[in-house]
């Protein structure tokens, strides 16, 4: 699913939406109840959100139990590409993610020693300055990218699930530029 209108991409910009996505990527199909549950919020707060997400194309109601007060949501795609235009949306919706993500950095951290011995160890951080022109990080990003595809690809079944001994397991890698030092 690619999404490039600044309302859509506004629209994912609020921590609660991104947790329903991925969430929902994960157990799909899900009601506005067990969505609250499972993320410590307010039934309402959640099925307000689910409807803004759904709004935008993003989830929508799943097959009915019959119980009208019980609709379940479901994700629309659990791959997404976001158009990285410059923008206050895009800008808005990069700084939730990475406030986001440090969170969920820090908390594996807080709860890594409860962590059995394999999965103690499956965390890892790469950081670095490094010298590299706007081509070499392109080319990077395509490297990693494509180490990545066999995974993402798992995304694109009707119930994607780690694989037996697996976990949902968090990615996030970002290169950001330094300012130019030679003008500064």
């Amino acid at each position: 699913m690619r999404v490039n209108d600044p309302r859509a991409i506004r629209a994912l910009a609020h921590p609660l939406r991104l947790d329903l996505l991925e969430l929902l990527g994960g157990i799909s199909p899900a009601t506005a109840a067990r969505c609250a549950q499972m993320l410590g919020v307010s039934q309402a707060s959640a099925s307000y959100h689910l409807r803004q997400l759904a709004r935008y194309g993003f989830v929508e109601e799943g097959e009915s139990s019959g119980d009208q007060r019980e609709r379940p949501w479901r994700i629309v795609s659990r791959n997404q590409t976001l158009d990285s235009a410059p923008g206050p949306a895009v800008d808005q919706l990069a700084q939730v993610e990475v406030e986001r993500e440090a969170g969920k950095i820090l908390d594996f951290i807080d709860r890594r020693a409860g962590e059995t011995g394999p999965w103690r160890d499956a965390s890892f951080r790469i950081g670095g300055t490094l010298p590299m022109t706007p081509e070499e990080v392109a080319t990077a990003q395509e490297q990693i990218e494509a180490v990545m595809r066999p995974y993402i690809d798992r995304l694109d079944t009707d119930a994607p699930a780690p694989p037996p001994g697996g976990r949902w397991v968090r990615f996030f890698l970002a290169a950001t530029p330094y300012p130019d030092l030679e003008e500064s």
